[in-house]
C-alpha cells in the first residue's frame, strides 16, 4: 500500500481597513496597551472566520499570533499600518495552513465569504468599522 501524501503548507494573504482607528506610534509597538487591545478584537474575529473554513476544507491552521517576523513558522502574523485616510488603519495579515491533498482543496471564496458574513458585509469587526470594499483575501 501506497501512504498517503503528507500535508503542505500553503499561505494566503488577508488584508482590510479599520475606519474609525487612527494609526499611531503605538500601533507599531507590540507591547503598546493599544496594539495589545486592537489584536485581540482583530484575533477574535478573524480566528472565528478562519476556522471554520480551513478546518472544514481538510486544512489545519495553527493560530499562532504574533507581530512581523519575530514569528513562528506557522502563524498568523499581523501588520498594522497607516491607512489612506488619516483615521484609517490598515490590516495585513499572513496566514500559513497544512492542506491535506485527499480532502477538499482550500477555497479563499469561502473565507472571504464566511469573513463578509462575519462582519455584516464587511463593515464592522468588533467595535471598529470597516472600509467596505477594503477586504482581500489572495492565496
Amino acid at each position: 500500500t501506497t501512504a498517503a501524501p503528507s500535508p503542505t503548507s500553503r499561505y494566503f494573504t488577508l488584508n482590510f481597513t479599520l475606519t474609525n482607528l487612527q494609526y499611531t506610534a503605538d500601533l507599531d509597538a507590540p507591547s503598546s496597551h493599544k496594539f495589545i487591545s486592537t489584536m485581540k478584537v482583530i484575533n477574535h474575529y478573524v480566528s472565528l472566520a478562519l476556522v471554520l473554513p480551513i478546518l472544514c476544507y481538510g486544512g489545519n491552521l495553527n493560530l499562532v499570533f504574533c507581530k512581523h517576523q519575530q514569528c513562528p513558522k506557522e502563524c498568523l502574523t499581523f501588520l498594522l499600518r497607516s491607512g489612506r485616510n488619516r483615521d484609517d488603519t490598515g490590516v495585513d495579515a499572513v496566514c500559513s495552513y497544512k492542506n491535506n491533498v485527499s480532502l477538499a482543496r482550500f477555497d479563499r471564496e469561502k473565507v472571504y465569504h464566511e469573513l463578509s458574513t462575519m462582519t455584516n458585509g464587511v463593515t464592522k469587526l468588533g467595535h471598529y468599522s470597516l472600509e467596505k470594499n477594503s477586504l482581500h483575501v489572495n492565496g
